[in-house]
C-alpha cells in the first residue's frame, strides 16, 4: 500500500478495512508501531458501520405534484369561481384521482387564486351590528374589597346599548344553592 503513494499514504476503503480488521491481531504493545492512531482506526471503523447503515435518501419533503394535476386543480378553479379547494379535491377524487385538500389549496396559492371564494352574506362586523339588540354576554367575576373580602358578582352587558346589568353581588355564591337543597 505505501508503494502506491507518492506523499503522505491516502488509503483506500479498501485498505482501511484490512487495517482495521489486522490490527485486532496484532499484539498490544506492536500496535503502537502503525502510521495510524488507534483514534484513527476508530474513527474508520465508525465510517464503515455508517456507511453499511445509512439508506439512500429519496429527498426531502413530499414528491413533486404531477404537472397533470395541477393543470386539472387551476382549470377547475378557473371554470368553476365558487368552488373551494374541499370541492375541488372531492371533484378529482371523483375521477379518480387521489388529491388532499391542502394539496389543492398549496396549488391555488402559488398560482395566486384565491383558494377559498368569498361567500356571499355579511361579514363578521356587519352580521354584530344586525344581531347585536339581540347579544347579551354576561360573566361571573370576584372583586376584593377594601377590607380584603371577596364579593363575588355577575353581570350581562347590552351589545347594543352597552349597558351593563349587575344581576347579583354576594360573599357566598353557594349560598342559593345550599338554601335551595335544604328546602327539598
Amino acid at each position: 500500500m505505501l508503494r502506491r503513494q507518492v506523499a503522505v499514504p491516502r488509503p483506500s476503503w479498501a485498505d482501511r478495512a484490512i487495517l482495521s480488521a489486522l490490527a485486532r491481531l496484532l499484539p498490544r504493545h506492536r500496535r503502537c508501531h502503525l502510521f495510524v492512531t488507534p483514534r484513527t482506526l476508530l474513527r474508520w471503523h465508525a465510517d464503515l458501520v455508517k456507511r453499511r447503515w445509512t439508506y439512500p435518501k429519496h429527498g426531502p419533503g413530499r414528491p413533486p405534484i404531477r404537472p397533470t394535476i395541477r393543470a386539472l386543480v387551476l382549470r377547475l378553479a378557473a371554470e368553476n369561481p365558487d368552488w373551494g379547494y374541499r370541492r375541488i379535491a372531492g371533484q378529482i377524487a371523483g375521477l379518480g384521482r387521489k388529491v388532499s385538500p391542502a394539496t389543492v389549496w398549496a396549488i391555488l396559492k402559488r398560482a395566486g387564486v384565491d383558494p377559498a371564494p368569498r361567500r356571499s352574506g355579511p361579514t363578521w362586523a356587519q352580521f354584530l351590528k344586525a344581531q347585536a339588540s339581540g347579544i347579551l354576554a354576561c360573566d361571573f367575576f370576584s372583586v376584593e374589597t377594601v377590607m380584603l373580602t371577596r364579593l363575588y358578582c355577575f353581570a350581562v352587558v347590552e351589545h347594543a346599548s352597552r349597558r351593563v346589568h349587575v344581576l347579583g353581588v354576594t360573599a357566598n355564591p353557594t349560598a342559593g344553592w345550599v338554601a335551595q337543597q335544604a328546602r327539598t
